[in-house]
């Protein structure tokens, strides 16, 4: 058995035959195709749409653009190491993600060439609902939980492995089949509900929030990991560590700003300003680093690069955070100079 704390723990790889190897990598490059397809269709629905309905081409499907990331990415790591389903964990969450592309771009379209596309769209909408579970569980839970090598730290949170399987499939079954009101269809109920799961509703509650603790155990799994590791996988974490905590940093960073700044802002029907739509913008350029990230530690380019990532990074951010406090506090100053001496 392997001890836990040798530099090569986490890098036991089960070779696959070069027979095997080829279909596999050719299933993995066919979904990542499959995905990018996916987005062009749903960027063709929205400027047919513009044409179509008059009205100016909308932008909201661009925000998905760093998200390709994530199948390219995926596709990558999937035809260089099948064996480790991190890889395919990044391939089915970019799937996710483009598809919610496609659904955004053929719902503009149905806006624009049906007046009763509210009626036309209940089925997709209400199937639609669920369809943010799985690449979150999927990338907060498993890929924290199987990385880098793709197994679990230990036999002990096999338990732990099913139980967020669970949670997974009970939040998107709820979405599915609870009855009740359909969001974003006034006085439509769902489809899909069944009266006699009634009772999920209940629990909805409860059960969504096993969800981010069960990321939070996810996260400690891989410090855990990090401290019995040492070598090559104590650098593929520090990769998957700096992405995350970049992600982070920028959420909390501008929830904060816009609840103490701008709370109107988190209002649905309010209008942000252009700094929270700033914001909000950076917070979806930061994901895409998470699969990057764990590109260049799985297939271990240039794995040791990440010590002088973080140190400039930290440099960067401290240089920017002096600015902007100088900038801040000058502009801050001279309001007060210029109120004091015109009253």
């Amino acid at each position: 058995m392997t001890d836990a704390r040798s530099p090569n723990v986490g890098n036991q790889e089960n070779p696959v035959s070069p027979a095997t190897r080829r279909p596999v990598a050719w299933l993995a490059w066919a979904l990542g195709g499959l995905a990018v397809a996916m987005f062009a269709a749903g960027v063709a629905f929205a400027v047919l749409s513009s044409f179509v309905g008059g009205a100016g081409l909308s932008g909201d499907f661009l925000i998905f653009v760093p998200f390709l990331a994530f199948p390219v990415v995926g596709a990558l790591i999937a035809s260089k190491r099948p064996e480790n389903p991190i890889g395919w964990i990044c391939l089915v969450v970019g799937l996710f993600w483009m598809l919610n592309v496609l659904g955004e771009g053929s719902d503009a379209y149905l806006r624009a060439t049906d007046p009763g596309w509210a009626r036309s769209t209940v089925t997709l909408d209400a199937l639609a609902f669920w369809s943010w579970v799985p690449p979150v569980g999927l990338l907060g839970i498993y890929m924290i939980l199987l990385f880098p090598d793709g197994k679990l730290p230990s036999r002990r949170w096999r338990p732990f492995a099913w139980f967020a399987g669970a949670v997974i499939a009970l939040i998107s079954v709820g979405f599915i089949f609870v009855p009740g009101p359909l969001e974003g269809h006034p006085g439509v109920r769902n489809p899909f509900g069944l009266e006699w799961l009634a009772w999920l509703a209940d629990v909805a509650v409860f059960v969504i929030l096993m969800l981010p603790l069960c990321i939070l155990a996810s996260a400690f799994s891989l410090v855990l990991r990090y401290r019995r590791s040492g070598g090559v996988v104590r650098e593929q974490i520090k990769w998957l560590a700096f992405a995350a905590s970049l992600v982070g940093l920028v959420y909390f960073v501008g929830l904060a700003s816009e609840l103490v700044f701008a709370p109107d802002s988190l209002v649905d029907d309010a209008s942000p300003p252009l700094w929270v739509e700033i914001s909000r913008s950076m917070l979806l350029l930061s994901y895409p680093g998470v699969p990057v990230a764990v590109g260049f530690a799985i297939l271990r380019h240039r794995l040791y690069d990440i010590d002088v990532i973080i140190n400039r990074a930290l440099v960067y951010v401290a240089l920017t955070v002096s600015l902007a406090s100088i900038y801040l506090g000058g502009v801050a100053a001279l309001q007060y100079a210029l109120r004091t001496l015109t009253g």
